[in-house]
């Protein structure tokens, strides 16, 4: 089957559908105000990044080709993107030549469709999974559960998430924004078979999900992974994760399905070396990650003897289009980037209304969903929101492993949004934009403009403006605005070249 991705040379299919469960909730401005109120979970993430920063930290340091490891990254990536078409049809020649089953789904409808048909043809009622972005982004366990089929997370932190009815806050440690008195009630109150007595102690907590999570890999007759990575040449998947569930799921089971978004292909088995190198390193602060499982199709009597691999497209030939968006696929899912994002630590993945949350999301979900588009209830245009989440300070692009730019993707994508309507000057952030316009393009406008504001700074009282009147107040709600400096810089030049002349001055 050839697969559409906008290049010569391949044959075309309908385009990819954007789908809702990808985002949730309001527009990032809207939901920040709700989470920067909550003290409790902000002090739970500003002490779990910082921890998990520091950890990176020590380990790449060890590593004195750390740069050159991320160079090969981002030139594997590139590469993966420019070849992209001709790699997943390798990909699927390699797994069907090895006993596995290739499905291409152009949305999450249609992913979703798939898995619940592969679900219904093996008799199976309940599934286990493997902590997965993908299906999070194709709300694949609501649909599910809409089918009449339980779908069981295995993962610790997914466990608790699902348990609670939460939402994730981290692509990596998903209830990162519980602490453990919360986890114990959670456990408490929701799972069945929780013990008597349960305490707060980690061990206490994981010896009550590990009970409770073997009874379910014992009965499975299916489980559902994601996978981090792919390899065309051979058909091998990958998955690496730090508990072990994933191992159950991958080996008791006598059916396996796997989701996995297209960018995820490597060519070859050699490029492993590279980002099993980068990965656990920028994700966990580990040298290796505990288990990193394999598997190339079907093998006769070992593990599982049906093998689905479901590739799925859901906005990525849209985002692979852009030349400068399309980054955001070469993204690893390492979370590195959200450990050291100053907007993400204070205001939790939550705001960020997606299962994509922190930089990478906020470059991510617009591209998917469609820059500027609205999704859900009472929503309006919150893709285009996202790109603005960020103070482009540029620690996200120091911190990822394969280079990505997001600051310049960001910027890319506020521009985008901003002249998407067909009348800017209409909009807020139009009519500032003309505003500055008109007064940045003549030399005498601008030395007038700044003179109004210097007046300004002399009859406002203090350092700071907190409140100002509309439009001004679409600042101020949700930011301070400095007083404007009582002198401009052409008149402090020019009093000192006077006062030079003078010889009062320190000098030409």
């Amino acid at each position: 089957m050839s697969v559409d991705l906008g290049m010569p040379g391949v044959r075309s299919q309908p385009a990819a559908t954007p789908h809702d469960p990808l985002r949730w909730g309001p527009s990032f401005p809207d939901a920040a105000r709700g989470t920067l109120a909550n003290t409790q979970m902000r002090a739970n993430l500003r002490h779990a990044t910082h921890t998990i920063r520091d950890k990176r930290l020590a380990v790449t340091a060890e590593l004195p080709d750390w740069e050159a490891l991320r160079d090969a990254g981002s030139a594997i990536k590139a590469d993966v993107m420019a070849r992209l078409p001709e790699l997943l049809e390798r990909l699927e020649e390699s797994v069907t030549a090895r006993g596995g089953v290739v499905h291409w789904a152009r949305d999450a409808a249609e992913a979703n469709r798939i898995i619940t048909d592969l679900v219904r043809a093996a008799g199976a009622r309940e599934v286990v999974k493997i902590k997965s972005m993908a299906t999070q982004e194709t709300g694949l366990n609501e649909h599910l559960e809409a089918e009449g089929i339980e779908a069981a997370e295995t993962d610790l932190a997914e466990l608790i998430v699902q348990l609670a009815g939460d939402q994730s806050s981290h692509i990596l440690v998903p209830a990162i924004h519980r602490n453990r008195e919360e986890i114990r009630e959670i456990f408490t109150e929701r799972m069945g078979d929780a013990p008597e007595g349960l305490t707060s102690e980690p061990r206490d907590l994981a010896m009550a999900a590990r009970a409770h999570l073997r009874a379910r890999f014992l009965r499975a007759d299916v489980a559902i992974s994601g996978a981090n990575l792919a390899i065309a040449d051979t058909g091998t998947v990958a998955v690496v994760e730090s508990e072990g569930n994933g191992r159950m799921c991958l080996t008791l089971p006598r059916t396996l399905i796997t989701l996995m978004g297209i960018e995820k292909v490597l060519p070859s088995f050699a490029d492993l070396e590279v980002f099993l190198q980068l990965l656990p390193r920028s994700s966990t602060g580990e040298r290796m990650n505990p288990y990193t499982s394999m598997w190339t199709g079907v093998t006769p009597g070992d593990g599982p003897q049906e093998f689905h691999l479901v590739l799925l497209d859901n906005g990525r030939t849209k985002a692979l289009a852009d030349e400068v968006g399309r980054s955001a696929l070469h993204c690893i899912r390492c979370s590195a980037c959200l450990n050291v994002c100053p907007v993400y630590e204070r205001t939790s993945g939550h705001a960020y209304g997606s299962v994509y949350p922190g930089p990478i999301g906020a470059i991510l979900t617009p591209q998917l969903l469609g820059l500027g588009e609205a999704h859900g209830a009472g929503s309006h245009d919150v893709t285009a929101t996202l790109p603005f989440a960020s103070s482009l300070c540029g620690a996200c692009y120091d911190a990822c492993p394969v280079k990505i730019d997001i600051p310049s993707a960001l910027v890319h994508l506020r521009e985008k949004g901003v002249h998407a309507d067909a009348h800017p000057s209409l909009t807020p952030m139009g009519a500032g934009m003309a505003v500055a316009a008109a007064a940045m393009t003549s030399g005498t406008r601008f030395r007038w403009a700044t003179r109004l504001l210097t007046l300004a700074g002399r009859v406002i009282p203090g350092t700071r403006i907190r409140r100002l009147p509309f439009p001004g107040s679409l600042w101020t709600r949700s930011r301070d605005l400095p007083v404007p400096p009582t002198q401009t810089f052409q008149d402090w030049f020019a009093s000192r070249e006077r006062d030079a002349g003078r010889g009062t001055g320190e000098g030409a």
